[in-house]
């Protein structure tokens, strides 16, 4: 089993709201990160995967928890040390358009981490980056060329090749696919996959598709209202216990499947974050609740081994 190198322990991240009130995106989170692996972190659109990323990434601080790497706690680094962590854990945003400058060349937006750095003097820029482009299966000569003279596609390689400049260790991906076609999805994922072989690169990779991030996570974390539901290996997924990540999997549409396949809708309302119910927050929309899971919220416990589920139902 691989070296564990970061480990996310008891991560609360909670934003304070009118009326004295709290938003709670992240409660009491909890995992591991091993060295070469993917982790996939899924749920739907605000069950808080975003904040546990910008936590990780220490673009903000969290409220309690620890985040351990190498044995530091980041979450406490200031100044000078704060922005050298940065060299060792790099970040792939959703949207490449809005996190480059329109108006540098693709040269510039590459090298810019390695000359904040001093890694390189500008003499090296155009060299560095040509071999950069390659590694990301981009023609060298795009150098020359600006963001918006490029694909999509195009773009979220240019961010992926920025991203190894640094050569870190890990690359946190949010929502790294999900603004692509599908076909180019497919080019992307291959593309990081083909790196982390050669380079042994570590993955956090965010999404709210669960049929994607299956396809090559090496374990995944299924997050609900800022709460991790269940935590399983990659491809023992066919084996999730936990009702919502059941639910996820059903919803799942396939191309090859029959015509008359029911496809899963998960039924009811997600609750405000503002007024999560006492007990399970997964409460009003699983069939198996009880009044247990109305009084009392289930810990994330081993119910086999790697594998962790938080459901009264399930775990008795």
């Amino acid at each position: 089993m691989s070296e564990i190198i970061m480990r996310v322990e008891n991560l609360t991240k909670k934003f304070p709201v009118s009326g004295g009130k709290f938003l709670t995106a992240c409660d009491n989170i909890s995992f591991d990160v091993r060295k070469g692996e993917t982790v996939g972190i899924v749920g739907e659109s605000g069950c808080g995967k975003t904040t546990l990323l910008k936590s990780i990434m220490n673009m903000q601080r969290p409220t309690s928890g620890k985040i351990i790497f190498h044995g530091e706690d980041i979450t406490k680094l200031t100044g000078e040390a704060k922005r050298q962590n940065y060299r060792h854990i790099q970040m792939v945003f959703q949207d490449p358009t809005a996190a480059f400058n329109p108006k540098m060349k693709i040269r510039d937006i590459i090298c810019e981490p390695l000359i904040n750095f001093d890694l390189i003097s500008s003499r090296e820029v155009d060299s560095k980056a040509r071999e950069l482009l390659t590694q990301v299966e981009l023609p060298a000569d795009f150098v020359d060329r600006y963001p918006n003279n490029m694909s999509g596609g195009q773009r979220q390689r240019v961010a992926i090749a920025r991203a190894l400049a640094l050569e870190p260790e890990i690359i946190a991906c949010d929502e790294a696919t999900s603004a692509l076609d599908v076909s180019v999805q497919d080019t992307i994922i291959k593309l990081l996959v083909k790196l982390q072989r050669e380079k042994g690169i570590t993955y956090i990779f965010i999404c709210h598709d669960m049929a994607l991030v299956s396809l090559f996570s090496h374990r995944i974390a299924v997050m609900y209202l800022g709460n991790m539901m269940e935590k399983i290996d990659g491809d023992k997924l066919d084996s999730a216990k936990h009702p919502y990540t059941k639910a996820l999997l059903k919803a799942v549409f396939s191309t090859d499947q029959e015509k008359n396949q029911y496809i899963g809708i998960l039924p009811g309302e997600i609750p405000s974050p503002l007024d999560i119910p006492t007990g399970c927050p997964f409460q009003n929309r699983c069939e198996y609740c009880q009044d247990l899971c109305k009084q009392k919220k289930p810990d994330l416990r081993e119910v086999e081994p790697n594998h962790f589920v938080a459901c009264h139902y399930k775990c008795n």
